[in-house]
Parts: C-alpha cells; structure tokens; sequence
C-alpha cells in the first residue's frame, strides 16, 4: 500500500462535508440543473439561509455553476460545474464504503 506523502483528505473533505453539501451534490447530480425553488423542495428540512450559504460556498469553491436570467422575478439555475463533476466518482466511491460499513454494522 503506498504511502501518502503529503494529505489533503482534509482539504477535501471540508468541501464536501457538512449536514447539507452531499444532498445538495447528490440533487445536482441527478437532476443536472435546478433552480433554486427545486433544491429547496427537494431539501425539505433546510432553512433557505442554509440552502444558500452552502450554495455560495460551493460556487466560490468552483463546484457548481450560478446562472442569474434577467427575467422578471429573476430566475436562477444551479449545475455542477465541469470541475464540479470530478467530484461525482469521489462521492459514487464513499457512498459504496458508506454502504458496506452499514452492512457490517448490522452484522455485529
């Protein structure tokens, strides 16, 4: 097994943790663009203060995309940025772990 030389898993880790960020990652990557009224209706338990801190931190974070439409009232799409979708293996990864540490939770 190789050694890590130098450890980032907090670095990255810090992006994509928190109660609301794999929720908000797991909606964009099934639906590929919400506006903001979906990812709220299909958060249900999120305060829309929440909703949008985490959205700006994942913006500034170059995860996901910001489209403001000058229409009236203003619309607003949220996707995963290109860069965004290179998190999409990371997460279908963890998930698989997540579900064979349940499994052998259960076995105990």
């Amino acid at each position: 097994m190789p050694l890590i030389s130098s450890c980032e898993v907090d670095t990255a880790l810090e992006l994509i943790t928190g109660k609301w960020k794999p929720s908000i990652l797991l909606a964009l990557i099934n639906e590929d663009t919400l506006r903001f009224s979906e990812l709220k209706r299909s958060l249900p338990n999120i305060s829309q203060k929440i909703l949008t801190a985490q959205l700006r931190d994942l913006e500034e974070q170059d995860i996901i995309i910001r489209t403001v439409y000058p229409e009236v009232p203003p619309r607003v799409d949220y996707r995963l940025s290109e860069y965004g979708k290179t998190l999409i293996p990371v997460l279908e990864t963890m998930n698989a772990w997540g579900i064979q540490h349940a499994e052998r939770m259960r076995q105990k």
